[in-house]
């Protein structure tokens, strides 16, 4: 039955508001209601009012009892490397030995370690790996979730690994959205001269950009921009030429360095700028003045063992848009428990509760291009929806670690990966 009544909650936090991303004061606004309900038709919401008013006006429709539990949308992990193949704890001990996360990479660490090892997994490998993983964000109340490429790094590998997250879009109820980042690192064969760094260069706009356009894998292309990796010029060719394949663009932009990375996705018009620890104050202007979202990591910083994060509060008081997302990844950031990265936003970010939830819902949609049609529970969005074994939004990021979600349904329809 595709007519749904949701009643008896404690509370409904709607974000409602504009359907674009918050910035300033609008973070904090998260609109919370009592003795309401939420109704819901074809996987839309249609009302969202006083519980005793909309059971007489939908008096057929099926009735979810939500127990005094709370409800808010679902939420948007913007940004994850879901597929991959085994863990690398070792790096973990490494770095507690003092040894920095480029020092791993130049031994043949970090990326290129999951460069390796999925290289020799199957597409039905990594399908049945991704899957596992899904079904677990999910559990901890993920409704969208952006998942990369970017552990292949070669025409073969990169397609292998997209058409996984297709086929996960095919197989599973989760809203999920694909990005390209053949650009996530250069390949450890193509870095012993200035030439060969150039041919992957090439590679990547000739070959790999043009098969992910043609076969229609990706909805956005990533680089990550910082020294090391790629330079701001590489980026912007790569991007330029993502653009004019049809993708949308995002950047990994100023993690441990500053390296202009925000100011290069405020020029280009990027959909989100990720990461931005290192971000510079000339960064943080730019930003407030685009329509670029600033997704922030927190989880990869703690990981890391970093005592610097992202400048929240000085991105939201300048007036850019925040959002968080989990970086879900096996080097630097493997958890697929969201509310713990909400729980990092106030406690390290100093975010409060409200700003907290609005950048893991609306301003991640926002950062995905979906602001008007998922984020929040008002009339005419998708009714993807979370509830939590709460009863307060505010207890969301305080039982760190915790797991309060109950349920998720996306387009009305109860999700079970």
């Amino acid at each position: 039955m595709s007519m749904k009544l949701y009643v008896n909650a404690s509370q409904i936090v709607t974000c409602r508001g504009p359907a674009r991303a918050r910035r300033g004061a609008e973070m904090a606004d998260v609109h919370v209601m009592t003795d309401a309900a939420i109704a819901i038709d074809d996987g839309r919401i249609v009302s969202v009012g006083n519980q005793k008013d909309l059971e007489v006006k939908f008096p057929s429709f099926q009735y979810i009892d939500c127990a005094r539990h709370i409800l808010t949308p679902g939420l948007v992990d913007s940004h994850t490397h879901a597929i991959f193949g085994r863990a690398r704890y070792n790096e973990q001990e490494l770095r507690a030995g003092g040894a920095g996360y480029m020092e791993i990479a130049a031994q043949g660490g970090g990326i290129h370690a999951s460069v390796r090892d999925l290289r020799e997994r199957t597409e039905d490998e990594l399908y049945t790996l991704a899957r596992a993983r899904i079904a677990k964000l999910v559990s901890y109340g993920s409704t969208t979730i952006e998942i990369k490429s970017g552990y292949g790094l070669t025409l073969d590998d990169e397609l292998k690994s997209l058409r996984v997250v297709k086929r996960l879009q095919r197989d599973l109820n989760v809203r999920l959205v694909p990005t390209w980042l053949g650009a996530h690192e250069i390949p450890m064969e193509f870095r012993d001269t200035a030439a060969r760094r150039s041919e992957y260069v090439q590679l990547l706009l000739n070959e790999m950009l043009p098969q992910v356009r043609d076969e229609g894998l990706a909805t956005f292309a990533d680089v990550f921009c910082e020294p090391g990796v790629f330079t701001p010029d590489e980026t912007r060719a790569i991007l330029d030429a993502s653009r004019d394949a049809g993708l949308k663009l995002k950047l990994h932009a100023d993690e441990l360095e500053p390296s202009g990375g925000a100011e290069l996705a405020a020029q280009m018009g990027a959909t989100s700028a990720d990461h931005l620890a290192a971000i510079s104050d000339a960064g943080i202007r730019a930003l407030a003045d685009a329509p670029t979202v600033a997704t922030l990591l927190p989880g990869t910083m703690l990981f890391l063992g970093k005592t610097r994060q992202a400048p929240a509060r000085a991105l939201i008081d300048a007036g850019a848009a925040v959002a968080l997302a989990s970086d879900f990844n096996p080097g630097t950031s493997p958890t697929v428990n969201f509310p713990l990265i909400m729980t990092l936003g106030v406690s390290q970010l100093h975010l409060s509760a409200g700003e907290a939830l609005i950048a893991a819902t609306v301003n991640g949609a926002a950062a995905l291009d979906l602001a008007e049609d998922t984020g929040q529970l008002a009339p005419g969005f998708a009714a993807d929806i979370a509830m939590w074994d709460c009863e307060d939004y505010r207890e969301l990021p305080y039982w760190y670690g915790d797991r309060r979600c109950v349920a998720t349904w996306v387009g009305g329809v109860l999700t079970q990966v």
